[in-house]
């Protein structure tokens, strides 16, 4: 049993041949999948689909590269979390690379979430890119572990790893871990304690080797866990239990819920 623990199968790409990427998933093992939030003008496609499928679960929030969407209100999300299939706040975070100059209201969009997380009890999904200080520095500050969550598609170092982790959160890889030049990665993947690690394809995008350039789909993060299990010369089979336990646990999913 593998878990996708970040995806956007209301996306487009994904969208328009949903069914197609449902079978993958039976086919490969991929018992469940969250779909993430980027803006709350998607989110009722969010929630659609979690409403739709069993085994199919959403969060809601506001992704930070989208500075021209209107303010998000703490009340708004937790609002819109108060729904037994939206299990998360986020996607939200720092993001300085797409966004350049001044980003305070990044920053205040990301206390916001966190704050809704902890109001709400629901854990966050947490976008981090060359925005660590501020990214850590702001969840230390806002006690965002009283949430917890997880740094999704991680890319950092086992430095900033281990300050998340220590922090209360888990860590996420995608198929980037899969790449050719990602070596400085698989290292902290062989390093995050096995009770903080969690699996992810980000689709659709970031598609693992031997997919790397097409479109993504939940049901290759079989690849991701592949991989991991290399580098850490386990069998697929932990990887692939240990990381569904964790996501059921973080997220607090009891219902079977198998491929709708």
């Amino acid at each position: 049993m593998l878990v996708d623990s970040h995806c956007h199968l209301n996306f487009p790409e994904l969208a328009a041949r949903l069914e197609d990427a449902l079978a993958l998933m039976r086919e490969n093992g991929v018992t469940h999948a969250l779909c993430v939030s980027v803006t709350l003008e998607e989110f009722p496609q969010v929630r659609a689909l979690a409403e739709r499928y069993p085994h199919i679960y959403g969060s809601v929030g506001v992704h930070p590269d989208y500075p021209d969407v209107p303010v998000v209100t703490e009340a708004e999300l937790v609002a819109l979390a108060d729904h037994p299939k939206i299990v998360a706040i986020g996607e939200t975070g720092l993001d300085y690379y797409r966004i350049k100059g001044d980003c305070e209201w990044q920053r205040e969009r990301f206390r916001t979430h966190i704050r809704a997380a902890r109001r709400c009890r629901k854990p966050l999904i947490i976008h981090m890119r060359e925005a660590a200080p501020d990214t850590l520095r702001i969840m230390a500050e806002e006690r965002a572990g009283e949430a917890g969550g997880v740094m999704h598609c991680f890319t950092g170092s086992w430095e900033e790893a281990r300050a998340a982790i220590e922090l209360g959160f888990h860590i996420s890889f995608s198929g980037i871990v899969t790449f050719k030049n990602a070596q400085v990665l698989r290292e902290v993947a062989r390093q995050v304690p096995l009770d903080r690690l969690l699996i992810e394809t980000d689709s659709p995008y970031l598609a693992p080797v031997p997919f790397r350039g097409k479109s993504n789909e939940p049901g290759l993060v079989k690849y991701v866990a592949e991989e991991i299990a290399r580098q850490r010369n386990v069998p697929l089979e932990q990887i692939a239990s240990v990381t569904s336990g964790n996501f059921f646990r973080l997220f607090d999913i009891r219902e079977a819920g198998l491929h709708g």
